[in-house]
């Protein structure tokens, strides 16, 4: 149980005092922090609970809290307010992860509109097959033409330099292409 009294014209938790006296006295970084472990970390977890709302990650907030504060303890200016140190570090550590979470939830894509159901899936691959088949029963130009233009995005300009053929030819064969694969393209849309 916790008691409180009445110091310098101010109630303080009898446990506060003791803890802020134990932490004046000198001693390592090791001492102190199991000191302040055992008076402080289930308060701490359960601040850290209430603002994330997950006491799964409020532990690792409070943990990460206790280890950073053990790398610094030699720098701490006033190690009897290490209780209040750790508190605030806990706090911003709690409002950095929900500011994380929020920013991951804006970048995720939306489920219902990205995940595609099991039969469109089926049928995009049984289309995208008989695509494929037709495209092998092209002649080669066409086919040649077909998947430069599609599968490497090359331009116009950029297929007629690679097959060594005029522009007009690569509108020609593409045309020729396209319209021996548009029964399959039609029926998939």
């Amino acid at each position: 149980m916790d008691n409180t009294e009445l110091l310098g014209g101010a109630w303080v938790s009898t446990r506060a005092r003791d803890t802020a006296a134990r932490a004046t006295e000198p001693r390592d970084a090791d001492e102190a922090l199991t000191l302040l472990f055992a008076d402080h970390y289930s308060q701490l977890v359960k601040l850290a609970s209430l603002l994330v709302r997950d006491p799964h990650r409020a532990e690792e907030i409070v943990q990460d809290a206790f280890v950073d504060m053990h790398q610094r303890w030699a720098r701490l200016r006033e190690p009897a307010k290490a209780a209040a140190y750790l508190r605030t570090a806990v706090v911003n550590r709690a409002r950095s992860d929900l500011r994380h979470r929020t920013v991951v939830r804006s970048h995720q894509p939306d489920p219902a509109r990205s995940a595609d159901s099991a039969e469109s899936g089926a049928l995009a691959r049984l289309q995208q097959t008989e695509v494929m088949r037709l495209l092998d029963q092209l002649p080669d130009r066409q086919r040649s033409v077909l998947i430069l233009r599609f599968y490497g995005q090359l331009s116009e300009a950029e297929i007629a330099d690679t097959l060594r053929i005029s522009r007009g030819a690569v509108k020609s064969h593409s045309s020729r292409g396209l319209r021996a694969l548009r029964p399959v393209l039609e029926s998939g849309s």
